[in-house]
């Protein structure tokens, strides 16, 4: 199983379950992987052969086709403020690695793979690729990706920040468990607000984003976890935050 994702089927589970995952209150963290060898190879070659076959493709329906295809999937990702950790069992190539960079936290087993790799089957990114990449890796690098293809492997990708751990493949989930809970323990109003922050920041100006983070920061104040955190604090102890 190689886990494509360019299917209309497998696009709407995987949006339905963000949009499920974003509107559970009692969710703090998630994490993403990949089922059998590989996280995710991206698009389904032989059904995007039968799709834009030049005999037969229609150029001005393909917009239709990636805009309620795939491209729905990073806007949904856009939208979620839990926080989201991709664990790389695999390959992760092309929309697969792009998927990964949709998660803001990404660790890989020593045995994963990835490719910016549209290129190679002459096309370009369709699903946010060239937006998501340079943010992750910075421009030069995404370049570098982008136009060769090539294959990195995990070391290679620990060394570019495109992760931020690599470990033995049987150890994967247990450390991607571990780093959810690191994350689980905090408050999660300020930990959906601080990710809201994040995601912002990545478009906005200085001056629009000291503003949102003056506004969440004055809901933050109010929060029952807030006065928590701050009477543990003094009083020497762990706190007991309960999401109020």
């Amino acid at each position: 199983m190689r886990n494509p994702i360019s299917e209309r089927e497998t696009v709407d589970a995987l949006v339905a379950a963000i949009e499920r995952l974003n509107q559970d209150s009692t969710a703090r963290v998630a994490i993403l992987t990949g089922a059998g060898s590989a996280f995710s190879s991206g698009g389904d070659l032989r059904a995007m052969q039968k799709a834009f076959d030049v005999r037969s493709a229609k150029p001005s329906l393909t917009p239709h086709y990636y805009k309620f295809g795939i491209q729905r999937i990073p806007l949904a990702f856009e939208k979620l403020d839990v926080p989201i950790i991709a664990a790389v069992n695999g390959a992760a190539i092309g929309a697969g690695l792009d998927l990964a960079c949709m998660c803001d936290m990404r660790i890989a087993a020593e045995s994963a793979r990835f490719a910016e790799s549209f290129v190679k089957v002459g096309i370009v990114p369709g699903d946010g690729g060239a937006w998501l990449l340079p943010r992750v890796v910075g421009y030069s690098k995404a370049c570098e990706m982008v136009f060769t293809g090539d294959t990195l492997n995990a070391a290679e990708a620990l060394a570019c920040g495109l992760v931020s751990r690599v470990v033995p493949d049987e150890q994967l989930l247990a450390a991607a468990k571990a780093l959810a809970e690191r994350v689980a323990v905090n408050p999660p109003h300020a930990v959906r607000m601080a990710k809201r922050l994040l995601i912002e920041g990545r478009h906005s100006r200085l001056d629009t984003l000291l503003e949102l983070s003056a506004s969440l920061q004055s809901l933050a104040h109010a929060t029952a976890d807030h006065r928590e955190a701050v009477n543990a604090f003094l009083e020497k102890r762990k706190p007991d935050f309960t999401g109020d």
